[in-house]
C-alpha cells in the first residue's frame, strides 16, 4: 500500500511536555512529528491531535500546537478512538489512511492503532516519530502493531509517497522541508 495524500490523515498522539520528559529520544520524536505535520500542511493532508488528560497533564508542546493551528481533542481513554469528538472529526476528514505519530508507542499509540484497524482504516506508523519511555517498550510495541497489520514507514518516505513524483507542484517546497529537517 502506498500512501495517497487525498486519502490520508495524520494523527498526533499526546505530544505533551509532561509526557515527553522521560521518553526515549524525545527530541527525535518531536522533531520528526513537526516534520510530518509540516509535510501534511504543505500538501493539504488533515492533521488531528490529542491530549491525554490535559487538565492534569497540560497541553500539546507549544511550537507543535502553533504548527497544527487547531485545538486538540482531550481524552481520558488511552486510545484516541475513545473520544467521540475525535472520532467525529476523523470521520469528517473522509480519510481511509491514518498515519500515527506520538507517544507512547506501547500505550496510546498501540491502542489507537488497534481501534483504527477495527474501524477498517489502513494504519501507518511513522516509526521515527513515535517512542516510549524505554527502547524495549518501543520495539515491542512496534512489533505488536506490525503483527496486527500496521505498516511502518519513515516520515520522509510518507512525504514522498504523498507526492508520487518530482513533477508534483509542491516538490521544491517539500525538498526544502527535507533539507531543513
Amino acid at each position: 500500500m502506498l500512501l495517497d495524500a487525498e486519502q490520508s490523515v495524520v494523527i498526533v498522539v499526546d505530544i505533551q511536555p509532561k509526557f515527553m520528559a522521560p521518553i526515549f529520544e524525545a527530541d527525535r520524536v518531536l522533531s520528526r512529528t513537526k516534520f510530518l505535520v509540516s509535510a501534511a500542511k504543505l500538501l493539504g493532508v488533515p492533521v488531528l491531535h490529542t491530549e491525554q488528560y490535559p487538565e492534569r497533564m497540560g497541553g500539546t508542546e507549544e511550537e507543535l500546537q502553533a504548527m497544527i493551528g487547531q485545538p486538540a481533542f482531550g481524552k481520558m481513554a488511552f486510545s484516541c478512538c475513545g473520544s467521540e469528538e475525535f472520532m467525529a472529526a476523523l470521520e469528517k476528514t473522509g480519510a481511509t489512511q491514518a498515519i500515527l505519530c506520538g507517544i507512547e508507542s506501547h500505550i496510546c499509540v498501540n491502542q489507537t492503532a488497534h481501534d483504527l484497524i477495527d474501524e477498517e482504516y489502513d494504519v501507518v506508523l511513522a516509526t521515527d516519530a513515535v517512542s516510549a519511555r524505554t527502547l524495549e517498550m518501543h520495539k515491542l510495541a512496534v512489533k505488536r502493531m506490525r503483527d496486527l497489520g500496521v505498516v511502518t514507514a519513515h516520515s520522509e518516505s510518507i512525504l514522498y509517497e504523498w507526492m508520487g513524483s518530482a513533477d508534483h507542484p509542491k516538490f521544491k517546497e517539500a525538498l526544502q522541508l527535507v533539507k531543513e529537517a
